[in-house]
């Protein structure tokens, strides 16, 4: 009986116990709750939801609160563009800014099945482990390894691969850069995403007779669309040739006269953005 007595005592003493630490605990909550404003879960509702990183935060909510602390335009969201920016700007009670130039991810490399290689990698799967083995594969030091780290880190399926090298499809690349971050020789960059800009699809600076002997499809440094371009936006060095985007007017004379064909659009007229 005293033992019964003993169980039911220590049962009451913790149940006591645990009601006066809840108490507690419901008061510390409401004491040192962060209030969050309304707005911040009615921006989040507007956006996709991705959580890319594009606009330089951790996702989407993050965004969103930035967004109406003040710290980070309404404009900055590229998944959603122009789209969202005017509702986010209601939600605020703010004048509509405009946004930034859409911007689309370009590869800077046409080789794939052009370039020869110097070994079969059987490793993981992976460019940047792939990078790390004798310096990759492939004869070109600059050439796309093809295992597809840009893909993955694509959460808009805005990257597929094509004869062994990266192709980005327009209508699903929101410019959020994730792909230009994840590729270990650096072959892409973002570019405006205007059907009348160019760019050259190569990254090789070895001399042209070097880039002859490893790649059908790389840039010798002919200097031939420099020489043909009307806006002065095309200059060749070392032994690559780069295309302002600011000085090109898109009249195409670059493309006719490339021997290699490896100046491409950068967004074509089919996937031309609003």
């Amino acid at each position: 009986m005293e033992i019964l007595k003993g169980i039911l005592l220590a049962a009451l003493v913790l149940g006591a116990l645990g009601l006066v630490l809840g108490a507690l605990l419901a008061a510390a909550s409401k004491a040192f709750a962060v209030r969050r404003d309304e707005r911040e879960e009615k921006i989040a509702a507007l956006l996709p939801g991705a959580n890319c990183g594009g606009c330089g935060f951790a996702g989407c909510a993050a965004f969103a609160s930035a967004v109406v602390r003040g710290e980070a335009s309404p404009t900055r969201c590229v998944a959603g563009g122009r789209r969202y920016a005017p509702q986010i700007a209601e939600v605020l009670g703010t004048a509509p800014a405009e946004p930034p130039e859409p911007r689309v991810a370009v590869i800077q490399c046409s080789g794939g099945t052009h370039i020869l290689r110097r070994f079969d990698y059987v490793g993981i799967q992976s460019c940047f482990a792939a990078s790390r083995i004798a310096g990759g594969p492939t004869e070109c030091a600059f050439a796309c390894l093809g295992f597809g780290d840009c893909a993955k880190a694509c959460a808009f399926g805005g990257i597929r691969f094509e004869n062994r090298v990266a192709v980005v499809h327009h209508e699903n690349c929101v410019g959020c850069g994730k792909c230009e971050a994840a590729c270990p020789r650096k072959l892409i960059v973002l570019a405006p995403a205007r059907n009348d800009v160019r760019y050259v699809g190569c990254s090789s600076r070895d001399r042209g007779g070097v880039v002859r002997t490893l790649c059908n499809a790389g840039c010798i440094g002919c200097g031939l669309c420099m020489k043909k371009c009307p806006s002065g936006a095309i200059r060749v060095s070392d032994n690559l040739a780069r295309i302002d985007s600011a000085l090109c007017t898109g009249c195409g004379a670059c493309i006719d006269v490339c021997p290699r064909r490896i100046i491409h659009f950068v967004n074509p007229p089919a996937a031309s953005a609003d």
